[in-house]
């Protein structure tokens, strides 16, 4: 092995730097919630300089948003079952498993929300979370559209708004649980939509 092939000890520390980051600050949300934390409190918790977190991220916020997608990831895989309603049925309901209103992941998503109107910068990297979550929606709709499960000429990004539309208004709101029961309603009825709604631009007149 030469010596440009072999791993650089600084890049390993650096990687391990930054898992401490995101680890310390989602054991921070959990045990103190959001607006309890600071960098400070980060920085502490990880071991390591601030200089090290601002190197990354500008504000807790981003570095929350970090360790929520990535742990998210982890967590979310994809599921095929062969049907539109049960795709979405399936998916929703592993979403809501681990994010019903009381769990500390939708305590976070409802203040980097919060924070994502406030601050123009990190409103960029919210809204690149969501466009991620967005498409692994329209791949679900795609597939169902080439098993001819999505009526001709209508709209994929309608039908992803249905959906998120409906998961967000009642996480921000909490009207009703994040449940199975809704995962259920919600999937049954994007999928009868999806099957039976007018191409877009063939609405009647308002």
């Amino acid at each position: 092995m030469t010596a440009s092939e072999r791993p650089r000890a600084g890049r390993k520390r650096s990687e391990a730097s930054r898992t401490a980051i995101l680890t310390a600050a989602l054991d921070l949300v959990r045990a103190h919630g959001y607006a309890a934390v600071s960098i400070d409190a980060i920085a502490a918790e990880a071991r390591v300089g601030k200089h090290t977190i601002y190197r990354w991220w500008r504000s807790k916020a981003e570095v929350l948003l970090q360790a929520l997608s990535e742990a998210t990831d982890e967590q979310v895989v994809p599921v095929e079952t062969g049907a539109l309603e049960s795709d979405l049925r399936e998916r929703l309901a592993l979403i809501f498993s681990l994010s019903s209103h009381e769990q500390p992941a939708s305590h976070l998503l409802r203040a980097l929300m919060a924070e994502a109107q406030l601050d123009p910068a990190f409103h960029a990297l919210f809204k690149g979370y969501i466009e991620r979550r967005r498409g692994h929606l329209r791949a679900v709709f795609e597939r169902a559209r080439d098993r001819g499960e999505v009526a001709e000429g209508v709209d994929l990004e309608t039908l992803i708004d249905m959906v998120l539309g409906a998961m967000w208004y009642r996480r921000l709101i909490q009207h009703g649980p994040l449940d199975r029961p809704f995962a259920e309603s919600l999937a049954r009825i994007t999928a009868h939509t999806a099957r039976t709604a007018l191409p877009a631009g063939r609405g009647g007149a308002g």
